[in-house]
């Protein structure tokens, strides 16, 4: 129960001093302290007054404020604005960001990169490769430029983890079956078209990707292909190798060298390509891509694609590449070096 302050001095005044002759001195230190007794004397006055004998003096002591507010003072109000760090944002990782690669007069072509391209082209004239005549950009050759626009637009989407013989039969199949348009594919049963592109890898997924891209192509762009490059990324299906390739042949555009799995593989085997800042080797295509394109001059940028993908199919193959016959291995930092493939590695009991 709490009294009105103005009560305050009349409950003083009705404690008489002589009931308490003296008060022990409070320690100030510490809070165990700050409640003392009354002194037995006053018990032996008047020993019927149980309200005196237990009567306990709490006392709180007061913070000192200067100090907490000297600290306050201390901390500067800019250093809360400030940011020591900051994260970018997940938008920055995305394809067309600004690129950790940057142009300057620094990047130097490597040595000697002219002999290996011309090496690497007398190697080729020798030798067919699977990509020359059943690669993407062989798709419909014998359509319109509208409908083979839309072709190589499809075969580029099949071609994802997918030898160049199983694609160029899956396009075929859908020619031979009159599926190699968009209105034609927006009408077909998906289950007709998993039947036609199978065994291409993740035929479901790409069946249901067909679709969706043949419906874009007929809503926004009247059953053509989109003519730019961030369109096209925006397709289901489509990333940047297939995107590069399908400017340079359907809209005969070059942004960009097309990088697949044999130019990344070949590129950092000749020691063409490193990340940013460092000697180390490139960990995916897309930045295999923006390293070449820093040195490589534009005039090579779209017959280095087909020139390193059949050299990878039929010499610089993905698992013991044929260095005896390669007439490029003396400039080859990587030749005869390549590691034993793990699946032949005997396992440890």
């Amino acid at each position: 129960m709490s009294l009105p302050l103005k009560n305050f001095s009349a409950i003083v005044h009705l404690i008489s001093p002589k009931s308490f002759p003296s008060f022990r001195k409070m320690h100030t230190t510490r809070l165990s302290a700050a409640k003392r007794e009354i002194d037995p004397s006053a018990e032996s006055k008047n020993p019927d007054d149980d309200s005196v004998t237990k009567l306990r003096v709490f006392v709180r002591k007061k913070r000192a404020k200067k100090t907490v507010q000297a600290i306050v003072e201390a901390i500067k109000p800019e250093t809360f604005d400030q940011k020591p760090c900051s994260l970018p944002e997940i938008e920055d990782f995305a394809y067309g960001k600004q690129s950790s690669f940057s142009r300057s007069n620094e990047v130097q072509p490597p040595s000697d990169w002219e002999k290996v391209i011309e090496g690497i082209r007398k190697m080729r004239s020798s030798e067919d490769a699977p990509v020359d005549s059943m690669g993407c950009e062989k798709a419909g050759v014998s359509l319109p430029p509208k409908e083979r626009r839309f072709a190589v637009l499809i075969s580029s989407l099949l071609s994802s983890q997918t030898k160049d013989q199983v694609t160029h039969g899956a396009i075929q199949r859908l020619l031979q079956n009159d599926l190699l348009s968009a209105e034609a594919l927006d009408k077909a049963d998906e289950g007709a078209i998993k039947e036609l592109i199978h065994p291409v890898g993740f035929y479901s997924r790409k069946a249901s990707n067909m679709r969706k891209v043949a419906k874009i192509c007929l809503d926004r762009y009247n059953g053509d292909i989109p003519s730019t490059l961030e369109e096209l990324l925006e397709l289901p299906g489509i990333g940047p190798k297939m995107a590069h390739l399908v400017m340079n042949v359907g809209w005969n555009n070059v942004q960009g060298i097309c990088v697949d799995t044999h130019v990344h593989r070949i590129c950092n085997r000749l020691g063409w390509v490193s990340r940013p800042g460092t000697k180390q080797r490139t960990s995916t295509p897309e930045q295999t891509r923006e390293s070449l394109q820093l040195w490589l001059p534009k005039e090579e940028w779209v017959p280095i694609n087909p020139l390193l993908v059949g050299f990878g199919q039929t010499v610089c193959t993905p698992l013991r590449p044929r260095c005896g016959i390669c007439a490029v291995s003396g400039f080859c930092p990587s030749a005869f070096k390549e590691a034993p493939n793990p699946s032949s590695t005997p396992k440890k009991k």
